[in-house]
């Protein structure tokens, strides 16, 4: 047992545990591990001393080869667009007063706008990361930025009429699911492990500030244009982007040998005392499914006699490029259902999607809050209100850059150099103390707005965003380190549960307050926190076993890719069956046809007559 973290003895290696060495042995083990599997061995940085994880193949359009410049290009335009994304979830929060008045409807109906939106934005996703996996990212954002625009547009343009906004709202949430679930994905794509952190956080800052700060301006924009400029304006501005796409960002995903893909160098090396945990296992070269010696010999020699062609400009703007896997779409898109039963998948979802619903709810009903007296907040002030959250995202994000890695090594080095991917979970506990503090306070102080006016209210606001930050990266980090095999099925179930969990709050919100008051639901809501908050401590004492059982018992693929093969073959026996008829007919036709022609030839009066052209379009057809 180390820190508390349960020791597994069925596996040899653990997936996710890497062992941390000083960095001349860990570069003299890399190279042992893994050199003799390539001719030219691995491939460090500009400096020689970081090893390049993925390493770059020596195809000239792998994203990997791209300048730096070029990258960075991308991913500013992608952070820009999920900025203008970002806003349509809150567009509607600063107005709920104003908007019921304006189409006679009830608050609840309001924040169905945006419940329907987020919606919309689960079931999508859902639909569209199996899309991605298989045919690439970039169709993808164009199709959401398209999406984006005219949807903005119909949404500007309702009418005052209910049913057409609510459907603007639905496809608003179409078109962001593209970037709320794709765009860190294509970071991963650009960079190589050392050079994701700042630009992973630029694009999880894109999305969760550009989503806290748009009501500091909505509210003013719908008091002094009215609100259909803030739909207006999300067209035009999305619409601005689109070129950029569409010449500036070409596809990120590339299929690249599994040889490249190395983990950690943890994953990588194993005690040095082992020799058969070298990576050479039965002559396989690094950890898991690779390449035998000889056949990487082959294959590199191979290589050096087909070098790769660069794609032209105008073949990278192509939506298209071929297929990145040979999987099945029905396979991947029943994938990510069973892992919600799967022990770390679900508490990285309670982890960030309660907290992330509970902020959602804040914003549907905040200005029903302060609606009525002392305050008297209309659509101004309200806005206003979410100046304290845009500040909480950014202290939060600040937080989680201070903390992450320097915690992750300190007990690392407490744990005599093993790594372990529960240490990330350490995080949980600023998203305790902030998040459900922030919960407590808002509601304690929001409850009684004679005595601690607005500020207070706005400041345990702050606070639960950042603990809502922390638990976000807490669980996206353990994901991808320690579930790395199955990380795009299991943040399409982050991207799932926290949408419909916000949708659900959303129908219930703004009842629970008028029966139950803001003061005993803040604290129900708070107190249920601090019981997900406290799933924590058994999930980081039986992580590693959890990581080891599923690892040797992957029942969840298992099964939904027995339930898609079954559908596949009903699907082709329905389809078979009506053609094994038609043949059978074609069939029938055709032996009566060369009976006819027997017949015919059998007798002197027409034996001449049975090899003219008409007679000889009745030959059998082609079918057996």
């Amino acid at each position: 047992m180390g820190l508390w973290i349960l020791s597994d003895h069925k596996l040899e290696h653990v997936p996710g545990t890497a062992l941390v060495l000083g960095d001349e042995e860990r570069r003299e083990e890399e190279q042992e591990a893994v050199g003799g599997g390539r001719a030219d061995g691995l491939k460090y940085d500009g400096t020689g001393r970081i090893l390049l994880v993925p390493q770059p193949s020596d195809d000239p359009n792998d994203p990997l080869n791209w300048p730096l410049w070029k990258r960075d290009l991308i991913v500013c335009i992608l952070s820009l667009l999920s900025v203008i994304a970002a806003t349509l979830s809150p567009l509607l929060a600063a107005d709920t007063v104003s908007l019921a008045i304006y189409f006679r409807r009830t608050f609840t109906d309001m924040a169905l706008l945006t419940g329907y939106h987020l919606l919309g934005v689960g079931l999508a996703g859902f639909l569209f990361v199996p899309s991605a996996r298989i045919w690439g990212k970039r169709h993808l954002y164009l199709l959401g930025t398209v999406i984006l625009i005219f949807s903005s547009a119909w949404g500007g343009g309702n009418g005052k009429n209910y049913a057409s906004l609510l459907w603007a709202r639905i496809f608003q949430g179409i078109g962001l699911a593209p970037f709320e679930a794709l765009v860190n994905a294509s970071v991963g794509d650009l960079y190589h492990v050392h050079q994701r952190g700042i630009r992973m956080a630029l694009s999880n800052l894109a999305l969760f500030g550009g989503a806290f700060f748009t009501p500091v301006l909505v509210g003013k924009i719908a008091d002094t244009m009215g609100y259909q400029w803030t739909f207006y304006f999300v067209a035009i501005f999305a619409g601005a982007m689109l070129p950029l796409v569409v010449f500036f960002v070409p596809e990120t995903t590339f299929r690249r040998d599994q040889v490249f893909d190395i983990d950690t160098m943890g994953n990588l090396i194993k005690p040095p005392a082992r020799p058969e945990a070298n990576g050479h296992q039965n002559g396989v070269v690094g950890d898991g499914p690779g390449k035998t010696e000889g056949q990487a010999d082959i294959d590199s020699e191979a290589d050096t006699q087909t070098t790769p062609v660069k794609d032209t400009w105008l073949k990278s703007l192509r939506p298209f490029n071929g297929r990145k896997t040979d999987e099945r779409y029905l396979h991947l898109l029943l994938r990510p259902f069973p892992l919600f039963f799967h022990p770390g998948i679900l508490w990285a979802c309670l982890i960030q999607g309660t907290l992330i619903g509970w902020t959602v709810m804040i914003g549907v009903v905040l200005a029903a809050v302060f609606l009525g007296p002392p305050l008297w907040f209309g659509e101004v002030e309200t806005g206003y209100m979410y100046t304290g959250a845009f500040v909480g995202a950014i202290l939060g994000f600040i937080l989680c850059g201070l903390l992450s890695d320097w915690s992750a090594k300190v007990l690392t080095r407490w744990n005599h150099g093993v790594y372990e991917p529960e240490f990330r979970m350490v995080l949980v506990i600023p998203q305790l103390i902030l998040g459900c503090a922030g919960l407590y306070g808002f509601g304690y102080t929001a409850a009684d707005a004679v005595r601690y006016g607005w500020f207070w209210p706005d400041f345990f606001f702050a606070l639960e965003v950042m603990g809502m930050v922390c638990g976000a990266v807490a669980s996206a980090l353990y994901i991808v380190d320690a579930h790395r095999d199955m990380s795009v099925e299991g943040f399409t179930c982050l991207l799932v549960f926290k949408n419909l969990f916000s949708f659900g709050l959303t129908f219930k919100g703004y009842d629970w307050l008028v029966q139950g008051d803001v003061k005993p639901v803040f604290v129900a809501i708070s107190s249920v926190q601090v019981g997900v908050c406290m799933l924590t401590i058994p999930m980081y004492i039986f992580g590693k076993k959890s990581r080891s059982f599923f690892h040797r018992h992957n029942v969840f693929f298992k099964i939904t890719d027995w339930v898609a093969d079954e559908l596949h073959h009903q699907s082709d026996e329905g389809v078979r069956q009506p053609m094994s008829e038609l043949q059978k007919a074609f069939t029938l036709l055709a032996a009566l046809g060369a009976l006819a022609r027997f017949e015919s030839a059998s007798s002197p009066e027409t034996s001449y007559t049975t090899i003219t052209p008409a007679n000889t379009a009745i030959d059998p057809l082609p079918f057996p």
